[in-house]
């Protein structure tokens, strides 16, 4: 008997799944009822835990694939932040070669062109930015787009001094695109970082022009451009110790000083130097020291 009741448990256990075994022990009912209660026990519990696992299973695709439509989602909207980031440059980049078109004669007219250039980068090209970014955490992305905000800056600031001679602050440039933001989101305004990193690179443009301004004869205006310049490096220095994202800022603040420098010594060398030639600047006379003709004798 005890040969006969092993013989049978093997075969059992030979079944390939849990329902062969329950209906095998249906078929034997020569096993002792201890032995049958404990081995239906066991099959149930596979049965269950097959059942947990695939629950589990299906919830981890659930998740896996949120996760992925997240990704999806956000790699495409960072693909049109970098385009609307890079015509944001670009437009504002003629905004700047505008403004050095400027001279003694021609202001009003480069002016008025400039400013109209500079609201048409606001309502084109902006506002396709702020609508990629109004409701989401755009601090993400804040490297696709923070060159296009950062010359957007620079040609805002540029285009204010050679206006009025001031400088556009942060709150005047951020209430220009307020206009552009929809009533019901919280609207997107450009950081103090973006402002500042703008700010830096406006020393550039305001060096070019200070030479130009020379070569023409506007002494003044270019002494006004040195002491602005001037202004703007010596309130950075104080700022750029302080800033923990200061990277970028440091090597500009170096920039900044090749620029302060450059309009120093042309100012400085007209100042000294000033009798020799300032009575030729602007003249069309192929002698005149500053449009590359020959030194006086």
């Amino acid at each position: 008997r005890i040969r006969r009741d092993r013989r049978n448990l093997r075969q059992m256990l030979s079944c390939s799944s849990a329902f062969q075994r329950v209906a095998f022990l249906l078929m034997a009912p020569k096993l002792k009822p201890q032995r049958l209660h404990q081995i239906a026990e066991t099959g149930a519990e596979q049965l269950v835990k097959k059942a947990r696992t695939m629950s589990t299973e299906s919830s981890m695709k659930d998740a896996f694939s949120t996760y992925a439509d997240y990704l999806n989602n956000f790699n495409e909207k960072r693909e049109r932040v970098v385009k609307a980031s890079r015509d944001i440059t670009m437009n504002s980049k003629k905004v700047i070669f505008q403004v050095h078109r400027l001279s003694k004669d021609n202001k009003e007219e480069v002016l008025e062109k400039a400013g109209k250039d500079l609201e048409a980068v606001r309502e084109q090209h902006f506002s396709r930015l702020m609508k990629e970014l109004q409701g989401t955490d755009f601090w993400k992305l804040r490297r696709a787009f923070s060159p296009g905000v950062q010359e957007y800056v620079e040609a805002a600031t540029f285009y204010k001094f050679c206006l009025s001679g001031t400088l556009s602050t942060l709150e005047e440039i951020n209430a220009t695109l307020l206009p552009l933001s929809e009533p019901s989101v919280e609207p997107l305004q450009i950081n103090i970082l973006d402002y500042i990193l703008g700010l830096a690179d406006l020393t550039g443009e305001l060096m070019r022009m200070a030479i130009g301004r020379i070569s023409d004869g506007e002494i003044e205006f270019a002494q006004r451009i040195c002491q602005f310049v001037r202004q703007i490096h010596r309130e950075l220095m104080l700022v750029v110790p302080k800033m923990d994202d200061s990277y970028d800022m440091k090597s500009k603040m170096e920039v900044m000083l090749q620029s302060v420098i450059k309009i120093e010594k042309a100012c400085f060398s007209v100042h000294v130097r000033g009798s020799e030639y300032i009575p030729l600047l602007g003249d069309d006379a192929p002698t005149s020291y500053l449009l590359g003709g020959a030194d006086l004798e």
